[in-house]
This record gives C-alpha cells, structure tokens and sequence, in this order.
C-alpha cells in the first residue's frame, strides 16, 4: 500500500553503488577497503577542543540559519587569501550541513521542471539523483582516461541544449582524481557565458591538489563570479567528515534563495561542527595551515606508492593530480566493473568500488581511496595481485 504514496521521481533513483560493498564488508573479518572516501586521520586535537569547550560552556543554541558570522568571515578570509575571490561574509555565504547539502540547494534553486544539467561521468554519485529529485534532467559528459578524464569546452559546448540551465564542474574530480589547467577552465568560461549557464563548481577536493598551477578557484576567472555558486566545506582537508560542514558562496540573491530552502528543511548547522571549523580556519591562517599541508603530504606519498602498486599489476591507471583516489582499469582482466569488485571482495577480502558506480564511462575502471594505512594498503595490494594472477 505504502509504495502508492512513492513518488516516482524519487523511486527512479537506484541507491548509492558504493554502499553496498561496505555492507558486505562489514560482515567480513580481516576486509581491507580502499572504497571509503574518508581521510584516515583523526580531525587535529585543537578543532576537537574547541567543539568541546564550546559544549562545556553551554553553548547548545541554535546559529543563525546562514552560519555563525565569525566562521563566514574566516571563510571569506581564507578564499580571499588562498584563491583571490572576495565574498561577502553577510550575503554571499552559507554554512550547510556538508557540501552536500550546498550542492542540493543550489540545484533546487536553480532547476526548472525538466531543465538540463550538464556533470562529468565518471562523477560524484549524488550528482544526478540530487538533479533528479529538484525536477531536473542530468545530462553526463563523458570523460575519458586519454583526455586525463578533464571535461573539455567542446564536450560541454556539445552538449548544451535549449534547456541547458546549468554545469557541475567538480575539479579536483572523485573519482578519477583528475584536476583542471587555467586555459581548460577559461574555454569553459566562455561556453557558460555564452550559453548563459549557472556553474556549480564543486572544490571540496581542492586543498588536496598536489600541484599548485592547477588550484585554481573557478569563481576567481573573469567574469565567473556572478554566473557561480562555489562549493566547499571541511570534509577532506580538514578530516572532519563526521562533523558534516560544508558551505556555499555566490551572488547574493541567488544565496538567498539557498537560504530560504535551508531555514526551512535545515534551520542551521551545527553549532559546535562551526565552531570547530572557526578553529580550524583561525589556527590555519595563523601557521599556514600546516595540518592540512602535512595531511596533503602524506596523501602525496600514498599515491606514489599506489600507482606504482597498478603498474606492477599491469593495471593501466591515470596518474591523479588531485583528491586520494585512483581509477584504475581492470579492462585486461576481462571483468566488468561490478564482477571484479564482487569477485575481489568474495575471494581476497578488498573492498574496492565499481567505476560504474560513478556513470556509464567509469565502467572498466575500480574507485580505490589511498586515504588508508600505508601498510593495510600493501597488504590490500597483495591480495590484488593474488587475485588478478588467478583469473
């Protein structure tokens, strides 16, 4: 009886490709995963003590729904400074519940019923369902191992129609790692000005870029400040998953409208998530944020070691430039995607997630995260190279 009150926008959606494997996992003993998207270490002591002395000093109210104006001043700080974009903490910031939340409200506020959305493929997987649920169609570009899995003017240009409202460009992208030059982004500041698109340019990842040339804020390029929603939060550089903290700049009347679907399905992030992210923010500006360059730094070790570890298994892989992941192909095993990672998991214990899971071109590729223990990832590489000799 219940499945008549579904709404079918929302029962087309299939859930998460990437869930699955850790539920399996969880039943197994001595698995190894290299499929969670999550920093291995432990948020830095001084952002923990400040949420807990902000709770021991009855500090358990609500924040104004845009986040408290301390922390939207310290981010609007730290763009200025690390990207050269000026905000204005008071009208063109909001603190949302992970940057998930801010990628939600920017397509629902943007989405017309059966406006297009151009993404990447392979992409983050909330991408498309979070276009499907605001009454969108999502339109995947694909990107390819050969073109350094970067989305091109031309593909976008392409794929631009009548109803195109809007782009997602995620650069430093999950799950291919791949990262953007400045010439790639002013072709594609051009396509969207000239088809009048909003940009979503997601850069969560964009601390963890391993090259400095290619850190480069879209929102800072000619012109792109007013057609772009900036997304961003303290998940992957500040290894504060759990917190759930994220935030959104743009232009003013468009954060308004974020804000009012916020005030309503959200009220406010957590108090104490803020206040560890002010922390964050502060101590980082005062010693250059050398927690997040030393995390960077271990990340850049753990790729090196992780490439090396494909080519030895003659698995051909795109060397990333940005996040903690690797998207090798699995092609030459004659598998696809879901039977390697199925079979992998069943016979050696090593979780690994499908590229399909990321869209229709990631298949013939596996997700692996180096975000993981040097040695449980030697070991994990073992039994891959175990497995891959037994087919």
């Amino acid at each position: 009886m219940m499945s008549s009150f579904i709404s079918p926008r929302v029962a087309q959606v299939p859930p998460s490709g990437i869930r699955r494997f850790f539920d399996i996992a969880g039943t197994m003993k001595d698995a190894i995963s290299l499929g969670v998207g999550e920093p291995d270490f432990i948020t830095p002591y001084h952002i923990r003590n400040a949420a807990i002395d902000s709770l021991l000093d009855g500090e358990t109210q609500y924040t104004p729904n845009r986040g408290l104006l301390a922390l939207r001043q310290e981010i609007a700080r730290y763009l200025e400074g690390n990207f050269g974009v000026s905000y204005d903490p008071e009208q063109e910031i909001l603190v949302t519940v992970g940057a998930s939340e801010a990628i939600d409200l920017a397509l629902r506020v943007c989405t017309r019923p059966d406006d297009e959305v151009i993404l990447p493929d392979p992409g983050y997987v909330s991408y498309a369902p979070c276009v499907t649920f605001a009454g969108g169609v999502p339109v995947p570009v694909p990107t390819l191992a050969k073109d350094d899995f970067r989305m091109t003017a031309e593909s976008i240009e392409a794929a631009v129609t009548a109803k195109t409202r809007a782009l997602i460009l995620p650069y430093p992208n999950n799950p291919t790692g791949a990262v953007m030059t400045m010439d790639e982004l002013l072709k594609i500041a051009q396509v969207a000005e000239k088809h009048d698109l909003l940009v979503i340019s997601d850069e969560i990842y964009m601390e963890l870029t391993y090259s400095d040339g290619e850190k480069i804020c879209f929102a800072s390029l000619p012109g792109m400040k007013e057609r772009t929603v900036t997304i961003n939060g303290f998940s992957k550089a500040f290894a504060m998953t759990g917190w759930r903290l994220g935030y959104a700049c743009g232009p003013r009347d468009f954060l308004y409208e974020m804000n009012k679907i916020h005030q309503y399905a959200i009220m406010c992030a957590s108090r104490q998530a803020q206040v560890g992210a002010l922390q964050a923010l502060r101590r980082g500006r005062e010693n250059g944020y050398e927690d997040v360059a030393a995390m960077r730094q271990s990340y850049d070790r753990r790729r090196r070691v992780m490439l090396d570890a494909f080519q030895k298994m003659g698995l051909p892989c795109f060397e990333p430039k940005g996040a903690f992941y690797c998207f090798p192909s699995i092609e030459k095993t004659g598998l696809t995607s879901e039977e390697f990672c199925t079979r992998l998991l069943r016979e050696k214990k090593v979780v690994c997630v499908p590229g399909d899971a990321f869209g229709k071109s990631g298949e013939g590729h596996i997700r692996c995260c180096y975000a993981t223990d040097l040695n449980r990832m030697l070991e994990a590489f073992e039994r891959m190279d175990a497995f891959i000799h037994s087919l």
